[in-house]
């Protein structure tokens, strides 16, 4: 007969596996759950601070962003960009708000490629805005590089089996420190709807407010 001791041995190995086993799949499933959680709650930062259909950085993260940068000891000379896009309902009436859509998307990519690493974001509807970095607050650069924005804005859309072309009012004002984001977005979003009014019937539409 087997012997009592070695059959109570073997039963309590037995049981310390199950339970180790049993404890390593809690475990594991435990550490599926955190990484759920942390997947969700990052989820959920990333939509409260981005817009939906573009992916760019809403009204909200904007400000909380630029905040920082304008806070940044290296103190690079920043320019504040407000652009419109000119006559976008006609889009969505003869297209569709599908395209329309399609055409925001296309209009944050042109702007996030051409801003590179600054800062873009969308502010709503067809209003976008952002903060890039120039060499100094040189008017000549800020004029330059708001055709160049214009001109990359303006180029062809594609919507399945046409195209089309939307151009955008742009606005620039250099921002002179921490304290002036509100007061320098005015002025850019003053010299947008300026260059919206003036510049009626030109391919481009761009001011730059004053220094």
């Amino acid at each position: 007969m087997p012997d009592p001791m070695t059959v109570a041995s073997g039963i309590s190995a037995a049981g310390a596996l199950v339970s180790a086993w049993q404890l390593r799949r809690r475990a594991v499933r435990a550490e599926a759950e955190i990484q759920l959680l942390q997947a969700e709650l990052a989820a959920e930062r990333h939509a409260a601070s981005h817009d939906p259909l573009t992916g760019l950085p809403n009204r909200r993260a904007f400000f909380r962003l630029a905040a920082a940068l304008l806070t940044d000891p290296s103190g690079q000379p920043l320019v504040a960009v407000v652009l419109d896009l000119d006559d976008f309902k006609q889009v969505n009436d003869r297209y569709g708000h599908a395209a329309g859509d399609q055409v925001l998307v296309s209009t944050a990519q042109r702007l996030a490629a051409f801003a590179g690493n600054n800062l873009v974001a969308r502010l709503g509807g067809d209003e976008f805005a952002g903060l890039l970095v120039s060499p100094a607050h040189d008017r000549r650069w800020i004029e330059h590089a708001t055709r160049r924005l214009c001109e990359a804005l303006a180029a062809p859309i594609p919507l399945g089996g046409r195209s089309i072309r939307v151009t955008a009012s742009v606005g620039l004002a250099p921002v002179h420190g921490p304290a002036q984001l509100t007061d320098a977005l005015c002025r850019a979003d003053a010299a947008m709807y300026e260059a919206k009014t003036l510049g009626a019937g030109r391919p481009t539409r761009q001011l730059v407010a004053e220094c």
